[in-house]
């Protein structure tokens, strides 16, 4: 029998006006229900909406440092739980022990992080024109926000949104994604015991149709952060629009890494593995396209293809190298994408299969898979997978390779791998992306900059992380003193 889990409204958790629920599996064993939510509504919202709006004045008269403390309080205790929520992690959404350990680190960093900027909030002073004037700016809540998140970093994409929006003073609506929604949880349960007052925090788990659309729609809400597809990311913006709410989508990607003939060839197959096969390939920044010059072209394939071989897949818990997929549709998605690569003539190197037998029969697990001969019109190189399928492009000189990069409707992350710096240079100034790296991964992201993309990869608003995080949550008021 799985934990049934609460919606948290208003201080209290509370069930859906509806009575309904969903369970949610573990993708190394489907058999195993790992917890069973609240199958929300608009009723639902609509309370979680009106106790935000409630608490939201005095939530923002609240001084900086007093709401820095509860999220400081907050980190903490998920800090003295990481062992517990790591486990709760892996069994919900399937990374190895060691992904979901670094995912829950980086939610306890997050916290801390936006603890200390709480007490640095404040705006600028200028020079004004005339004697016995001041001018300056102050930075003020938006609000009451929404926030949408995905479930391939289901903890850490929740904090780097959550603490952001308390520390400049919003109140908030979140709706974590359905197939990992108990890491989200785990964090009100912190936030309840370090003391957020009543109202300005609330949980809110269902489908897209019956929360999110309404909670992005909602005459109520002043901003909308969302994180997932490009076509759900879309719809989002276009709903929040109506009433001229602020909006930020962050959405998907299809990523490259370009390797030059003078990369080390183990280098190069390392940072293009680990970005392309790391995490399932479920994240928005995996590398998905492997761009190399022909004079090395055959080489990095049968490299990368013996890296892709020598991956042990398994449940997350037993930590080896890759986890399962977090669902059956997803696994789906995968494979039917390896048969369309197959279809359009790109060659299959390896994997490219369903893992099945003994303990894979109950989960969701493919073989890390890698084509070779790809070209860029092909649909394997310019859809986003969301699995561990790598493309391999060949291209004759740098120029080629840059407009290849950019030949797609996404703009998240790219990366070179070269040791030429003025191909390095002219890559971070000509690749049409949101974060550029030179020999590294495309994957992993510092929390203190920012991130987001170019393109269909997002909204092209504002950005996520560090201080560009405070810069979606707060509106500035410009003030002239004449004293």
């Amino acid at each position: 029998m799985s934990t049934e889990y609460s919606n948290y409204i208003d201080g209290g958790w509370l069930e859906s006006e509806s009575g309904g629920m969903f369970e949610v599996q573990n993708p190394a064993n489907a058999d195993e229900v790992v917890g069973t939510y609240q199958a929300s509504t608009r009723d639902d919202v609509e309370a979680a909406i009106n106790a935000a709006v409630a608490a939201q004045d005095d939530w923002a008269a609240t001084p900086g440092p007093e709401r820095g403390q509860v999220l400081k309080e907050a980190g903490n205790l998920l800090n003295a739980r990481k062992d517990e929520v790591t486990e709760t992690l892996v069994r919900e959404e399937g990374k190895t022990r060691s992904e979901a350990a670094g995912e829950v680190q980086r939610a306890i960093d997050i916290f801390s992080y936006y603890a200390e900027k709480a007490r640095d909030l404040g705006g600028i002073s200028k020079s004004p024109s005339a004697p016995r004037k001041e001018l300056h700016t102050k930075r003020e809540p938006l609000g009451t926000v929404g926030l949408i998140t995905p479930w391939n970093y289901p903890i850490a994409i929740p904090a780097w949104k959550l603490a952001p929006a308390l520390a400049t003073g919003n109140t908030l609506i979140i709706k974590p994604a359905s197939e990992a929604p108990n890491m989200t949880r785990v964090i009100f349960e912190c936030l309840d015991e370090a003391g957020i007052p009543d109202g300005v925090a609330n949980f809110v788990t269902g489908s897209g149709s019956e929360v999110g659309a309404p909670l992005a729609a909602h005459d109520s809400i002043d901003g909308v952060s969302f994180t997932g597809s490009t076509a759900v990311g879309t719809a989002v913006a276009q709903s929040a629009a109506d009433d001229l709410k602020r909006v930020q989508c962050e959405m998907g990607g299809k990523n490259p890494t370009v390797v030059m003939p003078s990369a080390d060839i183990d280098d190069a197959t390392d940072i293009v593995g680990v970005g392309a096969f790391g995490t399932t390939g479920q994240s928005c920044t995996a590398c998905s396209r492997a761009i190399v010059h022909e004079n090395i072209y055959d080489e990095f394939v049968d490299a990368i293809s013996d890296y892709a071989e020598s991956l042990k897949v398994g449940p997350g818990l037993d930590d080896l190298d890759m986890g399962p997929h977090v669902s059956e549709s997803e696994l789906e998605s995968t494979l039917e994408y390896v048969d369309v690569a197959r279809e359009d003539g790109a060659t299959l190197q390896a994997g490219g299969n369903e893992i099945t037998g003994k303990e894979f029969d109950e989960g969701y697990y493919v073989e890390p898979t890698v084509f070779a001969d790809v070209e860029s019109e092909m649909r394997i190189a310019q859809e986003e997978v969301f699995g561990p399928v790598l493309a391999v492009l060949k291209v004759s000189d740098f120029e080629k390779a840059v407009e290849v990069a950019n030949d797609v409707e996404y703009g998240l992350s790219a990366s070179i791998v070269t040791q030429d710096l003025t191909e390095a240079n002219r890559f971070v100034d000509d690749v049409e992306a949101g974060v550029a790296k030179v020999n590294e991964k495309t994957t992993g992201l510092e929390l203190h900059v920012p991130f987001g993309g170019y393109k269909n990869s997002s909204t092209n608003t504002y950005r996520e992380q560090g201080d560009a995080g405070l810069d979606f949550f707060t509106s500035t008021k410009t003030v002239y003193m004449n004293y």
